[in-house]
């Protein structure tokens, strides 16, 4: 395969962290030239963010940095100093795309506005992630992970319906973003490419919180439509028994069962007694004793048996049941061999490391890897020389800070 889907786009790469990291990435990865541009001596603060290799805080040991960043080129440029102004506006006229994560007040503030950009070049597409869009009287609020999950709704709906409602681990709103703002970025692209101008995406991190496809819409619209506030949902026994989340001998399995799947379960654990077993008679007997069947019955078996070991005996009988997969599971898991998910890459300073690979395959031009993340700086003579620049001419940057 000599090119990939989008071997023609060039794209400068302004953001940090992880939303915009891991749009640009998703760009990238399908074959897009990716300039990151990095503040000079720190770079992106991602790269101070763990895990690292070693359990060693390094700037290039990063695995949530190796993971944003495949496939980017690294410039640092200082957008503070006049003639590291003068560079980025060189920059943008050879570019596709510009993507940036700084608050709304920044990029106007630096005189590097979209009015100002667009006049450098009239087909550029600028995608703007904020946490609250460029807009509106949130426009400048600092945000994290667990605010956007909690200001835009989804928080309220999870954890226990007797306590207070808690975030979902990781980071949700963020990469969601990043996520989102990618196909925006592809379908200005299109509009850009049929009439010829360019255009400026405005991705809010806030708003994808309450217009993603987990849950939200339903409940803005259950709400709409009655009134309703919708509070967290109990947990295991309101359809089947069992329908929870249990331990077993190496770990936890899921289940979700339905009444009418009794005998399945029966079956499923070789224990035809619990058919006649007058405490177990029908669905309103088998609520009541729920306890008696999970401590006489289930957690004595579940504990005898491994979690594939289940998962299989319940898919034997169509009992609906899944392993709960630890990090070791899945890089062994056998879909994940078969479809060859899992990559290794080798990094300048880590060596060889397991990546998760393309989250989509293409027939043709679709996801590879064709270098690593980059170091701090690694690409400014290459980027800066396409330019023009010579290597006195980027010591003498390096030395008055614009680089």
């Amino acid at each position: 395969m000599s090119e990939q889907a989008l071997s023609d786009l060039r794209v400068l790469d302004l953001t940090w962290y992880i939303a915009g990291p891991y749009c640009t990435k998703l760009l990238a990865d399908y074959g897009a030239d990716v300039v990151k541009v990095e503040r000079p001596g720190s770079g992106d603060p991602a790269r101070n963010m763990g895990p690292f290799l070693g359990d060693a805080p390094h700037p290039e040991k990063s695995g949530l940095f190796a993971h944003l960043n495949t496939n980017k080129r690294s410039i640092t440029l200082n957008l503070k100093d006049a003639a590291g102004r003068k560079l980025f506006k060189q920059l943008v006229t050879e570019v596709d795309v510009l993507v940036e994560s700084f608050r709304p007040h920044v990029m106007p503030g630096l005189g590097l506005g979209y009015e100002v950009l667009k006049e450098l070049n009239s087909r550029l597409v600028v995608a703007s992630i904020s946490n609250f869009g460029q807009t509106g009287p949130y426009r400048e609020f600092k945000a994290s992970d667990i605010v956007e999950y909690a200001m835009g709704g989804p928080m309220y709906n999870t954890g226990l319906p007797e306590r207070e409602p808690v975030k979902l681990g990781g980071t949700v709103t963020t990469t969601m973003g990043g996520n989102v703002a990618a196909p925006y970025i592809l379908g200005a692209l299109w509009a850009a490419t049929e009439q010829g101008i360019g255009q400026h995406v405005d991705i809010s991190l806030f708003e994808i919180q309450l217009g993603q496809a987990e849950r939200r819409p339903s409940y803005i619209l259950n709400y709409a439509y009655s009134g309703d506030v919708s509070v967290r949902a109990a947990g295991g026994g309101t359809l089947g028994i069992p329908y929870a989340i249990y331990p077993c001998k190496d770990g936890y399995v899921q289940f979700m069962t339905m009444p009418e799947w009794w005998p399945r379960v029966s079956r499923m654990m070789n224990k035809p007694e619990l058919l006649t077993d007058p405490r177990f008679a029908d669905f309103d007997n088998r609520l009541r004793h729920q306890a008696e069947f999970e401590s006489e019955f289930l957690l004595p078996w579940l504990m005898s048996h491994a979690k594939r070991e289940v998962t299989q005996a319940a898919q034997s009988e169509r009992e609906a049941a899944l392993p709960v997969s630890t990090a070791a599971d899945l890089v062994t898991d056998p879909q994940f061999q078969e479809r060859a998910f899992f990559v290794h890459i080798d990094h300048a300073v880590m060596g060889s490391l397991r990546y998760p690979g393309a989250p989509g395959k293409l027939a043709e031009g679709g996801w590879v890897i064709r270098r690593p993340a980059p170091l701090l700086g690694q690409h400014n003579a290459e980027v800066y020389g396409a330019l023009g620049y010579s290597k006195e001419d980027l010591a003498l940057l390096r030395e008055i800070g614009a680089i």
